[in-house]
């Protein structure tokens, strides 16, 4: 891959490294494409026939590369196909497992036993997670209730903000889906995230509502809570101005926000849990145990919310002045460790707007499959950076780093290191309302 600037991370998953393969590859074949005055010189020699060395393919070779990566990818996702790889680790992929010993008496026997718990066979690691977080974060909260160390606040904070990311994520499978265990342990699947969610720094079905209920019907626009259209994306007040209207006034802003759509349930659903939630860790805070309360609940809280903000507009911080109503256009792909390998492939997050009940391990077949249609819609891809860090850059205005993370695709192959910089700054201009109107309509403008 010598013409992507960076060195691709060695542990991107498998799915990611066959998807970044062929893009790279469709980038060296359109590098190879000859010039129109190559071309017409071609044509003048009496040797114009096309050489195809092992460095070169037909448009032919290309496609059936595709095509067998698409396969592979299906069979590794499909339960019946021999080739048929679950996730039971996030940290390593189970054909990485080469111990005989281990496999035979610890690893084949417990991921037959939990494809018998989960809804869906690949999703294992959703399993060894709850048992993760109920033989760590569990006991480790009670036994700070009990018996507390100021040693140990630190220390599980930091286990806590370490698990968020997996977690959150987790949740959103769970949230879209409506659980992640088979029928018959719903009970389970209901209970847990009122015991783990505040511990994870969410309120009761806070990220229910605002996510399924109120974001995925937005879309990022400009009727969205966390909607980026009406700020400057590289602009550190913009941003401050953003995170503070969520961190402080959500509670409100959510519900009446239901209320304005003529559903006064919801609106009562979404302040009455997050209300309880507060209630909940006052009780705590007064009448429990202050200094862990402090560092098992309201830190996860603080952190987790602001989490959260960076990471949303990171994923909608490219906007297209043109079609901002595209999900081509409004978000983006990233391939890269930290989003796909520990969070469920939440880099393919164009994909999930596409279809947000696509389950996760169906993103980058999803991807491949409709490749051409990323490309003609312009739409942008990542690798190597995260959320979080795509944010940073851009508050640091730093778009030649984010240029050099762009895999470029479709009409991008074409432009400079310097044109993609350029093309990248053009789509975190903020809409005015004017502009909003326009492209929206005029029910979603705040016109004067």
């Amino acid at each position: 891959m010598v013409n992507l600037y960076f060195q691709p991370d060695a542990q991107l998953t498998v799915p990611d490294r066959m998807v970044l393969d062929i893009l790279q590859k469709d980038y060296e074949d359109q590098q190879k494409q000859p010039t129109s005055s190559t071309t017409e010189a071609s044509e003048d020699s009496d040797d114009s026939a096309v050489k195809h060395t092992r460095y070169s393919s037909t448009p032919e070779d290309a496609l059936e590369h595709e095509q067998q990566a698409l396969e592979t990818l299906k069979d590794l996702n499909n339960p019946t196909s021999s080739s048929f790889e679950p996730t039971v680790f996030v940290t390593v992929d189970l054909a990485s497992i080469t111990s005989p010993t281990l496999r035979k008496w610890v690893i084949d026997p417990y991921v037959r036993w939990a494809r018998t718990i989960v809804r869906v066979d690949t999703d294992v690691v959703m399993l060894t997670h709850l048992f993760l977080y109920a033989f760590t974060t569990i006991p480790s909260a009670l036994y700070m209730y009990y018996n507390f160390h100021w040693w140990h606040g630190p220390l599980h904070a930091i286990m806590q903000v370490y698990y968020m990311g997996t977690y959150t994520l987790m949740m959103h499978q769970h949230i879209h889906m409506r659980g992640i265990l088979k029928k018959e342990y719903a009970a389970i699947d209901h209970a847990f995230p009122y015991i783990t969610d505040p511990m994870m720094g969410h309120t009761w079905n806070s990220y229910y509502f605002h996510h399924v209920k109120h974001h995925h019907v937005e879309g990022n626009g400009p009727n969205d809570l966390s909607s980026t259209v009406r700020y400057q994306r590289d602009d550190v007040w913009h941003f401050l101005h953003y995170l503070g209207r969520f961190y402080f006034f959500i509670w409100f802003d959510l519900p009446r926000y239901f209320l304005s759509k003529r559903n006064p349930g919801l609106a009562a659903k979404a302040c009455g849990f997050e209300l309880a939630s507060y209630l909940f860790y006052y009780t705590m805070f007064t009448r429990v145990n202050t200094p862990a309360t402090v560092f098992v609940f309201l830190v996860p809280l603080a952190i987790m919310r602001l989490g959260l903000m960076i990471g949303n507009w990171g994923q909608h911080a490219f906007v297209d002045e043109n079609q901002p109503d595209s999900d081509f256009r409004s978000s983006i792909t990233v391939i890269d460790v930290a989003s796909n390998r520990y969070c469920y492939n939440d880099g393919y997050h164009t994909s999930h707007h596409l279809n947000p009940l696509r389950h996760w391990r169906d993103h980058p077949v999803s991807f491949l499959a409709q490749k051409q249609k990323y490309s003609d819609e312009d739409a942008l891809v990542f690798y190597n950076i995260d959320y979080l860090m795509i944010t940073f850059s851009l508050l640091a205005k730093n778009y030649t780093h984010l240029a050099k993370c762009l895999v470029p695709i479709g009409d991008q192959m074409k432009l400079s290191m310097e044109e993609r910089a350029e093309m990248l700054k053009r789509k975190t201009r903020a809409f005015t309302e004017e502009e909003i109107a326009e492209k929206w309509g005029k029910q979603y403008a705040k016109l004067k």
